[in-house]
């Protein structure tokens, strides 16, 4: 398979921070339809692998090449332009706003100038918010003010303004993180759903997560790839149960 097949390449990826290699020459491949998550313990640097994905923190060397152009030294705006979503940990939702008003505000109109100009709640968009809604499972709560969502509900909110943007690589830390059991199995199904026509990356903690919706699973260790695989292959790995029960 050549790189252009992939949805993210990265390959020999480094980062330094003060002499410490946060990240080791690190090499990664994304399928197009994929849904991977990356685990392993604090500190082994996967917010940090995301972080230079999406252009936070600028790599000291290495390649990272999304839709066969590379990332590395672009800013991180143009990094969303080309279809690149990131989720942090904490919701950032406008919670004065309706679930409506949030989806449509984050529909992409600034494409081109005329774009911004004439933009209207159009036909389009409205389109587009129903579908999204529908596919985060809030179609019945648009009027709804976002403040008054459940936790889980206002992390399938911010999902769905990254899903208006249409992006093909979607990142997500944590997306469970204080969850009931319910919408953690509703987050599961979501992920499911939206890995359809995207590479969805997901840091995860929760085994028993991982497990209901990895594709295939990447183990990071002191900023390098440790294993690589579906979920029980990764788990009896020796390597992989030395590092998580040797901490």
């Amino acid at each position: 398979m050549s790189n252009t097949d992939f949805a993210l390449a990265v390959e020999d990826l480094t980062v330094s921070f003060d002499g410490f290699k946060a990240i080791d020459s690190l090499t990664l491949y994304i399928d197009r339809n994929e849904l991977r998550v990356i685990i392993g313990p604090n500190g082994a640097g996967k917010t940090t692998l995301l972080d230079l994905i999406c252009g936070k923190t600028r790599a000291t060397g290495g390649s990272i090449k999304f839709k066969n152009q590379e990332l590395s030294k672009m800013p991180e705006h143009q990094r969303v332009r080309l279809g690149i979503g990131r989720k942090f940990q904490t919701p950032s939702i406008y919670e004065n706003l309706s679930v409506f008003q949030n989806l449509e505000v984050s529909y992409p109109t600034g494409r081109s100038v005329w774009g911004a100009l004439a933009f209207k709640c159009s036909d389009e968009v409205k389109a587009r918010v129903q579908v999204v809604a529908e596919d985060i499972g809030l179609g019945d709560k648009l009027e709804m003010e976002a403040g008054l969502l459940s936790h889980g509900q206002k992390q399938w909110l911010e999902i769905g303004m990254l899903l208006m943007q249409e992006p093909e690589l979607l990142m997500l830390d944590e997306p469970i993180a204080g969850m009931s059991a319910r919408e953690r199995e509703l987050t599961a199904e979501l992920l499911q759903r939206i890995c359809k026509n995207r590479a969805v990356i997901v840091i995860e903690h929760d085994m028993e997560f991982v497990k209901r919706i990895a594709h295939k699973v990447t183990v990071m260790h002191q900023g390098k790839i440790l294993a690589e695989g579906p979920m029980d292959k990764v788990q009896s790995n020796p390597k992989v149960i030395d590092v998580y029960l040797g901490h």
